[in-house]
């Protein structure tokens, strides 16, 4: 089973594209919900973020995201703090879920792991393949500003401290452009057919 990344930049729209893999029949994680899921089960994970960042980020035993997010906002330092306690943890978790991505025990011919950070964390050593979800930058303020509901400042800010674009996409195998002209649907079915045929020979 080949092992797949999928990102893009903050607003790219990978997730649309992840739900495309999805309806395709490719099972896909989502780093972004497993790491809030594992902020909240995993009892390692928990213990490190509440001695680093202290218990009242855990109220009743809950996670307030808010209050987290209030904290590392803006504080380079404390991004990278949280990330490296979340990150490794995402990572094994990732690595567990491609031994058994369809949880049956049978194995399809690949599995997509969706990521923000795929190149940043060092995750794409576990994958076989990457591919870049790739955007112009006003679109992706524009997406970002009217999903978090955030102003084009703040958007500007965030992805100030995510990897250069450009850089990014150099990196990866695959390329699907995002841009409203092309259409998505027959890119992922391209690289869908394709990655079927690259299956099927290493088996």
């Amino acid at each position: 089973m080949l092992r797949i990344g999928l990102t893009g930049g903050m607003g790219s729209g990978k997730t649309t594209v992840a739900r495309i893999f999805e309806i395709l029949g490719v099972p896909v994680y989502n780093a972004d919900v497993a790491a809030k899921k594992l902020m909240q089960e995993d009892e390692g994970l928990k213990s490190a973020i509440i001695q680093h960042f202290g218990i009242e980020i855990y109220p009743d035993g809950k996670l307030n995201r808010g209050y987290l997010a209030s904290i590392v906002f803006g504080n380079p330092q404390k991004t990278a703090l949280l990330n490296s306690l979340v990150h490794p943890v995402t990572i094994r978790d990732a690595a567990a879920w491609m031994k058994d991505p369809c949880g049956n025990g049978i194995l399809p011919p690949y599995a997509v792991k969706e990521a923000a950070l795929i190149f940043e964390s060092g995750s794409e050593k576990n994958l076989d393949y990457v591919i870049g979800v790739d955007t112009p930058i006003a679109l992706r303020i524009e997406r970002s500003m009217k999903r978090d509901g955030i102003s084009k400042e703040e958007v500007l800010q965030r992805m100030d401290r995510q990897m250069d674009e450009t850089e990014k996409l150099s990196r990866c195998q695959f390329i699907i452009s995002n841009n409203e002209n092309d259409l998505l649907i027959p890119q992922v079915l391209s690289i869908h057919q394709h990655l079927l045929k690259i299956a099927s020979h290493t088996h």
